[in-house]
């Protein structure tokens, strides 16, 4: 990516944006179509298992309905026919036998059996007073309907229906109750059952008050005990009081349910089906929509990447100018101003301040070469009169005045070292300065180098340590390379700690190289300043007080030099500042024997 140009980066920017916008639009429409679809599911569960429910609840109704209006049949208007008329009813009424699979019951006043439709062993003689659907009928003269419950002489589930025999004054001559056998028979509506088996959906009924399956999709059992709390999240659910929502089953398949309860008969209705089933229409829609996008998308990206390249063009040509010109160093080169109105902006500016550059590098350099000739006889005479002040020639000083001089004499060797440097570069850049190479022994060039810096080291707590691999002979010229080590050792005094050290170390890491690095333990090169290491008149602090203790000359200086001596410099951090400078051993075309 850092490779990639501007152009390059903008249509990357546009096919990213349109992509994420892409996704975005069809990641957002794919949430709300799924969540849209799945309260479309919940609600069409809420209502089916309501349908149902309602439909169980109006066929309970219907029977007892028709039991109340046959029971009118069983009476002369004061008495109950007699026990053969009442025997003959019962066996016309076909109707009613088909709606109460266990068949009909007429009983008398004392809710005993006396009579029934269907034989069956010890049923007729039974006292049924004790239950609760025939007591509450007995009690309040109306029909009534059980709960589930089991036949007390046929030993299997049923549903009993009841009503009252009055007399046309209102006294109560017995009872008509009807029962279905639930293994034999059902109240839910075949058509909901076909509906849920075509949507895969699993329903159940269940006895809330007895926790039995009275219907479920293990049709097989007939009516069988719930399990236990736990191995079947959803009738966990169901019975924990939600009415709809989401569960996951044990197998990690998410369903949605809804529940609906029939109050008369304690029995909750539930049904669920696949949360699949809503993602399903969701995911259609969302591949569809995501396969237009990118339709749309391979059309925006041609498009967007030739746009930005033919936008991006004269950029690329005035960056192509300004690097030639920056290698080549031409200060009367300028730019074409043509093409758009912003190109045409940008090189008439860049023009404008190629010359002022252009004046203000001259400005510059004429100021410093006519400030350093002109500082440096005056400043010579002055060190020459106070060398020999501070010697006693003149006489001998007080100690003030003699601490005085020695202070005034250091500052004018510090200030014409720098005006010194300054006269150095402007050699260096307008070639005008040789060196005098030959070979020589290293260690002394580093020894005087480090004498040389005592005193600056001294005052700074700074401990000069030197390393050096003994007979070492160089290809140089001592006075210049000397110039190198006493820069990069005074710049590593300065920018060391309080009790720091500074090694000078001399290596041979080739066969034709040595390798000279000077190392602090200071704070090292900052990133930021990395870029600008060599170049004249940049400080790593400038603005602060160890920056106004230099010209910024130095490193620069340093550069020049080392180029000079056929060599290279550079430096990097460890602990500290680690300034090297790589040097030939032997003159360029010698063998070294």
């Amino acid at each position: 990516m850092l490779r990639l140009s501007l152009g390059g980066r903008l249509a990357i920017i546009v096919v990213c944006s349109s992509l994420a916008a892409v996704l975005a639009v069809t990641v957002t429409a794919y949430r709300a179509l799924s969540e849209d679809f799945q309260e479309i599911l919940i609600e069409q569960q809420r209502q089916e298992t309501q349908r149902v429910s309602t439909q169980v609840s109006q066929g309970l109704q219907t029977r007892l309905t028709l039991l109340e209006a046959f029971s009118t049949t069983m009476t002369d208007g004061e008495e109950l026919l007699p026990l053969t008329q009442l025997e003959a009813l019962l066996g016309r009424s076909s109707a009613l036998k088909d709606m109460f699979s266990n068949g009909l019951l007429i009983l008398d006043e004392d809710v005993t059996a006396i009579a029934e439709d269907r034989y069956t062993p010890k049923r007729i003689g039974t006292n049924y007073a004790d239950r609760d659907h025939f007591a509450r009928a007995l009690q309040t003269r109306k029909s009534a309907i059980s709960k589930p419950i089991i036949g007390r002489t046929t030993g299997v589930p049923l549903l009993s229906f009841v009503t009252p025999i009055e007399s046309d004054d209102g006294d109560l001559l017995g009872f008509l109750a009807g029962s279905i056998d639930l293994t034999r028979s059902s109240l839910i509506p075949e058509e909901a059952r076909r509906i849920s088996r075509r949507q895969k959906a699993d329903f159940m009924v269940v006895d809330t008050q007895n926790f039995l399956f009275v219907e479920s999709e293990k049709t097989d059992e007939g009516i069988h005990p719930l399990p236990p709390p736990g191995e079947n999240p959803l009738i966990d659910a169901a019975l924990s009081g939600l009415g709809l929502g989401e569960v996951v089953k044990n197998n990690g398949e998410r369903m949605i349910f809804a529940t609906s309860h029939l109050e008369r008969l304690g029995w909750l209705f539930i049904r669920a089906v696949p949360q699949a089933m809503a993602n399903a229409p969701a995911t259609r829609s969302f591949n569809e929509f995501f396969l237009i996008s990118l339709m749309i998308l391979m059309i925006i990206v041609p498009l967007g990447y030739l746009i930005t390249r033919s936008a991006m063009r004269p950029l690329d040509r005035i960056t192509q100018k300004i690097r030639q010109m920056s290698v080549a160093e031409e200060a009367s080169a300028r730019l074409t101003e043509t093409g758009p109105p912003e190109v045409q902006n940008l090189a008439r500016a860049f023009n404008q301040l190629q010359s002022e550059r252009d004046g203000i590098n001259q400005m510059r350099e004429d100021f410093i070469s006519n400030v350093s000739h002109e500082l440096r006889t005056p400043l010579t005479s002055m060190n020459g009169a106070l060398r020999l002040i501070a010697s006693g020639t003149v006489g001998t000083l007080p100690d003030k005045a003699a601490e005085m001089s020695q202070l005034a004499l250091r500052n004018g060797e510090r200030l014409q070292l720098l005006i010194s440097d300054l006269l150095d570069f402007n050699k260096l850049q307008a070639g005008e300065l040789s060196v005098l190479r030959e070979s020589q022994p290293l260690e002394p060039i580093i020894e005087q180098a480090i004498q040389s810096s005592h005193s600056l080291a001294r005052e700074a707590g700074v401990r000069l340590v030197m390393e050096c691999e003994p007979d070492l002979t160089l290809y140089t010229d001592a006075h210049r390379l000397r110039q190198v080590l006493d820069n990069l050792i005074s710049n590593a005094i300065k920018f060391s700690p309080e009790q720091g050290k500074v090694l000078v170390r001399a290596e041979r890491p080739g066969a034709d190289t040595i390798r000279l690095t000077v190392s602090d333990e200071g704070p090292g090169v900052p990133e930021e300043f990395r870029a600008r290491l060599f170049t004249r008149f940049a400080q790593a602090e400038a603005g602060t007080a160890r920056s106004s203790k230099g010209t910024g000359l130095g490193l620069a200086i340093c550069r020049e030099l080392v180029s000079l001596l056929g060599g290279r410099i550079g430096a990097y951090n460890d602990r500290g500042a680690h300034f090297w400078v790589e040097l030939p051993i032997s003159a360029p075309g010698e063998t070294e024997l």
